[in-house]
């Protein structure tokens, strides 16, 4: 697949968890960029699992997973790993839609365009749910837009928490040594992301983080960056890789 520009040696910084830059990476390469790795979120197992165990087994008509760690994290309490029976299936987006896929089942319910919450929820399938037994399988917490408004349809609705996200513990002193000559461009593809970044950062690496420009998949994560005092944010067009380097490629663009 061709290039959308040549990032010409820039270093990007990855943040995604550990064991889902990969393909990211690749793709930064492939465009003759570096790939920086420094994950600011590690995916665990739930801590009490018990209740979203039970959860699963339940008959229900709409399951609801929001990220391919959801489909992951659930299959490890499904009776051989495979998925829990439900009339229909929706996912958020296209990475979790292929990680339903990979296990068994291709889901109902995937927007189009644009992968998150709000584009789900613009289905027609998900606007009248009286009657309706809902599970959303998310992580611990969660933004409760989906929760919320699935409700307000008339879904008997419950959570299946399967994992949770974690603040690593890491020394960001070697990074912020090297970041002026290595780090040309930063990605973050969540608020949670963007938060623990500028934590392990701190105060000593705030300015240096603030004029980088930065790449992100959703306005809501925009925002974020603007109100903490980022110079120049770009949001890729859709939330996935190809859509990550495209936007890379308009900021590295700028620059020039």
């Amino acid at each position: 697949m061709p290039t959308p520009c040549d990032l010409a040696g820039r270093g990007v910084l990855v943040t995604r968890p550990k064991g889902q830059a990969a393909g990211l990476s690749h793709l930064i390469e492939a465009a003759g960029g570096r790939a920086i790795p420094f994950p600011t979120l590690w995916i665990e197992p739930a801590a009490d699992p018990e209740a979203a165990r039970r959860l699963l087994l339940e008959p229900m008509d709409l399951l609801v997973f929001t990220s391919r760690n959801a489909v992951d994290h659930a299959l490890t309490l499904c009776p051989g790993g495979r998925l829990p029976a439900a009339a229909r299936l929706a996912a958020v987006g296209k990475a979790t839609a292929e990680a339903l896929a990979a296990a068994g089942r291709a889901p109902d319910l995937v927007p189009a365009g644009r992968y998150d919450s709000e584009a789900l929820l613009a289905l027609p399938e998900l606007q009248d749910l009286r009657g309706y037994r809902a599970v959303i399988v998310r992580g611990e917490g969660g933004r409760p837009l989906l929760g919320e408004t699935l409700r307000a349809r008339g879904a008997d609705l419950a959570y299946a928490e399967v994992y949770r996200r974690v603040l690593p513990e890491v020394d960001a002193a070697a990074l912020l040594a090297r970041w002026e000559r290595e780090v040309q461009l930063v990605i973050a593809t969540s608020g949670e992301i963007l938060a623990n970044l500028m934590h392990l950062l701190g105060e000593a690496g705030r300015g240096r983080l603030l004029a980088t420009p930065l790449a992100v998949v959703s306005e809501r994560t925009r925002e974020d960056a603007w109100r903490q005092g980022f110079q120049r944010v770009e949001v890729a067009a859709r939330a996935d890789d190809p859509a990550l380097i495209a936007a890379l490629c308009r900021l590295a663009e700028e620059k020039r």
